[in-house]
């Protein structure tokens, strides 16, 4: 698209990819660029230096934002972190993000994820198989995986695949439609059409953004509202899930730990060491034939825990969606080896396996880790971080199975710790920094643990996010061990 001429100000250059992105595509198309972020150009440095020589000819507004930078632009271009309540949007005349961007301009076919956690596994699993299906060149990701689609956008053929991991958050920009201050008509974008929507386990998350958890799901259901017969809708069995089985005007499936009724049509786990299992009734997909039963998940994956076959359930699900074959996506789920962050088992030293889930930013997600790496033995679990407003007693449930948990520094941990003093887990910590919670891990570690990350909360304070809490927590293991 020809943005010769406009007046364009990206607001939030941020670190994760999306601003940059943006920037660096409209400047391609012809824009004039103003950069405006409430972070200093010492913190946004290496953003601004992958900008490369183009940064010369972009108007930087840096630790503020100019109310009337927002009046004057032709249009404002935001980060999915910036609540739409904002004054300076409520000044702006057209709001766009880098995913509205992208969809106004897609060709592709389009498979689109959300959920609460889970999605990136499903994201990265239906992109692998897509990749070893129909080849690299012609199956693409992006979205919320700080990964922004503008970057492949001008490459795309009709022919490709993209997979785009959404958030609430972007989900929520995109239902707020693309016109800023007096003239916001709201009402659903017909931008997002997926032929395959895929919505991953729906937890409490976001309850410092959110009123509560019917606005937060709102934003969720928006994956969909452009949907229609010809498109799928993939989700759980749980109230969650089935509303929106409910709603959608798409074919749906349905993904289930226990065996479907006969009238449902999806797929489910036979047993945690057992293959996941789907069926069709009725109406065909291509690639499954209708009243058939078919494999599509292997029964031992090579990420673990229960969870992690829903995950992989949920994706397979969406491939018979694109037309794969239930033989393809089986063996390409069963060489998928996960995602950084998510349960990543990245480094063993000593007889002790250390794992990065530094994705797991809510309590439930953190349990799942729990119950997922203590059946393998003696589990070590560093967690805590910045609490969301959220409930910390699906962790704590599950604390008890770990041989020994550290707390690091921030307002979740004072809850987890008020929490385990009243049901007497003892715990260490909290700790300011990952070298002194792995020092007093090593204390009492032994051939045959397991070390674990996965917070449970936010990474603010002491990290820029939640991947460079994963990054750093593998540089200092790999100092320490």
């Amino acid at each position: 698209m020809d943005y010769s001429g406009m007046n364009v100000l990206i607001m939030g250059l941020g670190l994760h990819g999306g601003g940059l992105e943006s920037a660096r595509y409209l400047l391609h198309h012809g824009a004039s660029l103003t950069v405006t972020d409430l972070r200093d150009e010492r913190v946004l440095a290496p953003s601004i230096e992958q900008l490369g020589p183009a940064s010369s000819s972009v108007r930087y507004v840096l630790g503020r934002h100019e109310m009337d930078d927002f009046k004057n632009a032709d249009m404002v271009i935001k980060n999915p972190g910036v609540p739409q309540s904002s004054p300076y949007l409520q000044a702006a005349r057209r709001i766009e993000t880098d995913i509205s961007l992208f969809l106004a301009a897609n060709p592709a076919r389009l498979c689109a994820v959300t959920g609460s956690k889970g999605k990136s596994t499903v994201s990265r699993a239906i992109h692998w198989v897509l990749q070893k299906a129909r080849g690299q060149e012609n199956a693409y990701i992006g979205g919320n995986i700080t990964v922004s689609p503008l970057t492949f956008l001008d490459d795309l053929k009709s022919t490709d695949d993209v997979v785009l991991e959404l958030s609430s958050f972007q989900l929520g920009d995109l239902a707020a439609g693309t016109t800023g201050g007096e003239g916001n008509t709201g009402g659903i974008t017909p931008l997002l059409k997926p032929r395959v929507a895929v919505l991953t386990a729906i937890m409490s998350d976001h309850q410092d953004r959110y009123r509560d958890m019917d606005e937060y799901i709102a934003d969720k259901r928006n994956i969909y509202r452009g949907q229609d017969g010809d498109d799928l809708t993939v989700a759980s069995d749980d109230a969650w899930g089935m509303s929106f089985h409910a709603e959608t005007r798409a074919r749906s499936l349905v993904y289930s730990n226990s065996p479907l009724g006969a009238d449902v049509s999806g797929g489910w786990l036979t047993g945690p060491v057992a293959p996941g299992l789907a069926c069709v009734r009725g109406k065909p997909l291509p690639g499954l034939a209708a009243d058939c039963v078919a494999e599509l998940v292997p029964a031992r994956p090579l990420i673990p825990g229960i969870h992690q076959k829903q995950n992989l359930l949920a994706a397979g699900l969406g491939l018979l969606g694109l037309g794969l074959e239930p033989e393809t996506i089986r063996d390409g789920l069963a060489s998928f080896g996960g995602v950084e962050h998510r349960l990543e088992r990245f480094h063993e030293a000593g007889g002790l396996c250390f794992y990065n889930d530094s994705a797991a930013t809510i309590p439930e997600a953190a349990a799942a880790c729990v119950e997922a790496l203590c059946p393998q033995g003696p589990l070590i679990l560093v967690t805590g971080g910045t609490d969301k407003n959220l409930d910390f007693s699906p962790l704590v449930n599950v604390m008890g199975k770990a041989k020994k948990i550290i707390l690091l520094a921030g307002s979740g941990s004072e809850k987890i710790a008020s929490l385990l003093a009243e049901t007497g887990i003892a715990c260490s910590g909290p700790f300011d920094s990952l070298e002194k919670a792995l020092l007093c891990a090593r204390e009492s570690a032994a051939s045959g643990d397991s070390v674990a990350l996965s917070p449970g909360c936010a990474s603010f304070g002491m990290f820029l996010n939640e991947f460079d809490r994963g990054r750093k927590w593998k540089a200092a293991v790999l100092e320490v061990f």
